[in-house]
């Protein structure tokens, strides 16, 4: 059976199930036994769907039984054969957004949606998050029971699944699923079923980054900066392909933060070195994103920006605006006081940067900087 290919039909047959009665954890469980069931077969059945949703409905129909509460639904939803016509509405999208509800914590939406909609194992996602299976079993099980009065025709909250979406692509890649490719694959459904120019930004968003995904690590998984990659390595039709969704979204006047990030991400994928980067542009999107979210992320990334267009010391002006306290703050603190020349205080920068890094490749990057900065430092004439 085609793995991929059976993972796209399971967001249409959990929908058709609920329509016939189940409610959506019974669904998405039955549906799940039936992908077993598939992987495990020989050969491949002329209609796919048709025979998942009917081997799916059999299975919640063998766990009905078992269950004397449920036995009056089970009479009532009987009455239609399961080899009966497959309904032709597409439930994906209302799929998304019980999946991201918002009573949710992230966590659990992220994982509910990879495995309702994304139609991945739980032993998949446990891998892909480096969790032990059982932990990502009861977390799939207690974000289920918090939605199990949800109805599938509720409306839903787009910004929660794009939200939701965007969390998946940041996880990076582990185990045996790439969840930045699953990512990108559930991103081209939802962009395909809904007429929102964010779903296309944060489509275009994926693209655009995954397209330098070759160049970011170099031997031994070392970080590479953007300005030090290898750009012949980046992926031009990925490229190509995330600008043109772009600018069919930019062209609806709808700007929205995925937008406005990828038109960064654009703007840098446009240049063919580093010292070609249109940062001035850069600095417009930065304030334009700015004032759609407020986000002091976002400052700190704009001030990096605004060093490069208009020189370090008025980067480090606007990084004075900025709680010292945020993630990153002393990496890009170090780096604006390096290009103003102030190598003593950009290695102490680097260095404290490196003792605060939350992973192993990034605290060894800013460790190597805080040393490349030392030894220019010593190499230097005295002022």
């Amino acid at each position: 059976m085609n793995e991929p290919q059976l993972r796209e039909l399971v967001p249409a047959v959990i929908g058709v199930l609920v329509r016939r009665g189940a409610d959506f954890a019974a669904a998405e469980d039955a549906v799940q036994e039936a992908l077993i069931r598939a992987l495990e077969a020989e050969e491949q059945p002329r209609d796919l769907k048709a025979w998942l949703i009917s081997v799916a409905w059999r299975k919640f129909l063998d766990a009905a039984r078992a269950e004397k509460a449920r036995r009056d639904r089970e009479l009532a939803v009987e009455a239609e054969p399961p080899g009966g016509p497959v309904p032709a509405a597409d439930d994906t999208l209302r799929l998304y957004f019980l999946c991201a509800h918002p009573t949710l914590p992230p966590s659990s939406a992220v994982a509910l949606t990879l495995r309702a909609v994304g139609g991945l194992t739980t032993r998949q996602i446990a891998a892909a998050y480096l969790v032990p299976e059982a932990t990502m079993a009861q977390r799939i099980s207690r974000a289920k029971k918090r939605i199990a009065e949800a109805r599938l025709d509720e409306p839903g909250d787009l910004a929660t699944v794009l939200r939701v979406l965007y969390l998946v692509f940041n996880e990076g890649y582990g185990g045996d699923v790439d969840l930045a490719a699953e990512a990108i694959r559930l991103a081209r459904q939802l962009a395909a079923l809904s007429a929102e120019p964010e779903a296309a930004g944060l489509l275009a968003l994926m693209l655009l980054h995954h397209a330098r995904r070759a160049s970011r690590t170099g031997p031994g998984g070392r970080l590479v900066p953007l300005a030090e990659q290898d750009r012949s390595r980046w992926d031009t039709e990925l490229i190509t392909e995330g600008v043109t969704i772009l600018q069919t979204a930019l062209a609806r006047d709808r700007l929205g933060e995925y937008q406005a990030q990828a038109a960064i991400a654009a703007l840098h994928a446009d240049a063919r070195t580093a010292s070609e980067t249109d940062w001035v542009q850069i600095v417009e999107w930065y304030d334009e994103l700015l004032l759609l979210t407020g986000s002091p992320i976002v400052r700190l990334n704009r001030a990096v920006a605004v060093g490069e267009a208009d020189g370090p010391r008025a980067g480090l002006a606007e990084l004075a605006e900025i709680d010292p306290a945020l993630p990153r703050y002393t990496a890009v603190a170090a780096y604006l006081r390096e290009r103003a020349g102030d190598l003593d205080h950009a290695a102490d920068l680097y260095a404290e940067a490196a003792r605060a890094a939350t992973n192993l490749a990034e605290r060894d990057h800013l460790t190597r900087e805080a040393a490349r900065v030392r030894h220019h430092e010593r190499k230097s004439p005295p002022p």
